[in-house]
């Protein structure tokens, strides 16, 4: 996802858009608000009160925006705030998609939201994990490891199986410099208590950049963090065909919606991203600065000996700010 400053006029009307939007819940929730008030000081620099804004149709909507940029970027942010405080009601999801068809955007996103509007659960789950970076982990573990691989990966995820040669050639970070990402990333694994690739409920190899994105954008595990890092990751992910989308909704699908989409069962909380609402739109626009897309057959192996730092340079991560690393 790559944020795009829109102009007054059209941030004016989209804003408009957003708080019509959130009010068809009745009185707007305060993570939707807090995301909100969040993209009206990230992407316009203002501050009006949301309760000031009169509602908007989406014939006067499609009429004050007409660059198809800002058109998809406001559809993706009227879904992503339908997600933000617990599961969306029907009425909530029906006035996206009227505003979504006045716009002229499409896309699986829209039949994301219309799922969990009707309380349809397991097509949800289905959409967001067809459509994010799940099936591309799954298509880097095949073109490295075949088939075979595959089920030898998944199988470890799930505590099945292990394989001590892939462990071990991770367990041998631990013998890099304290400074060095791969050292970084094994007292990350060792700290939360989790498992390396190779063990026993390890990550896939092809999964690893998910990690290596909590090191290099320094976000922790909490549900906060995962929520950033997951802006992070959809920001970087801008060249995909979902532009990214679709990584954040993951995210906030489990961490702001209360459903959890992961095939191992993590848990799930409702409306975290109302906590770091800002944090999480820098994160975005953060990620998208990067030079790789990490989720891409990326061959981390070339960094793990680098510091921290000098990987952090060489991959172009800016440093986390308030305010926003520079103009969009």
């Amino acid at each position: 996802m790559k944020l795009i400053r829109p102009t007054p006029e059209e941030g004016a009307a989209g804003l408009r858009a957003m708080t019509t939007v959130a009010r068809s819940r009745g009185k707007i929730p305060g993570p939707t608000q807090r995301l909100i008030e969040a993209g009206q000081k990230v992407l316009l620099g203002s501050s009006e009160p949301l309760e000031n804004l009169a509602p908007i149709s989406p014939e006067e909507l499609a009429a004050a925006i007409t660059r198809p940029e800002i058109r998809q970027q406001l559809v993706s942010g009227m879904v992503i705030a339908s997600l933000s405080a617990g599961e969306p009601p029907a009425k909530q999801t029906q006035t996206v998609q009227g505003f979504a068809k006045a716009l002229e955007v499409s896309g699986p996103q829209l039949s994301a939201i219309e799922k969990i509007g009707n309380h349809d659960v397991l097509f949800f789950k289905l959409c967001v994990l067809r459509n994010g970076h799940m099936p591309d982990m799954i298509k880097n573990e095949y073109h490295h490891h075949g088939a075979m691989g595959v089920a030898k990966a998944l199988a470890g995820l799930r505590g099945l199986r292990e394989d001590p040669e892939v462990a071990a050639r991770f367990r041998a970070w631990e013998k890099l410099p304290p400074e060095s990402l791969g050292s970084h990333l094994i007292r990350f694994y060792r700290d939360n208590g989790f498992a390396l690739p190779g063990e026993k409920g390890g990550f896939p190899e092809a999964g690893l950049y998910h990690d290596l994105s909590h090191i290099l954008g320094g976000y922790d595990t909490t549900p906060e963090g995962e929520t950033l890092v997951g802006g992070f990751i959809a920001g970087y992910r801008e060249n995909r065909p979902d532009h990214g989308l679709f990584t954040a909704l993951f995210v906030l699908s489990i961490f702001s919606a209360g459903v959890d989409v992961t095939p191992i069962g993590v848990g799930s909380s409702t409306g975290t991203v109302g906590d770091v609402a800002e944090r999480f739109l820098l994160a975005i626009q953060r990620g998208s600065a990067l030079r790789e897309d990490l989720s891409d057959d990326w061959n981390f192996w070339e960094y793990v000996e680098l510091s921290l730092e000098e990987a952090r340079a060489r991959l172009g991560i800016l440093p986390k700010t308030e305010t926003g690393p520079g103009d969009f």
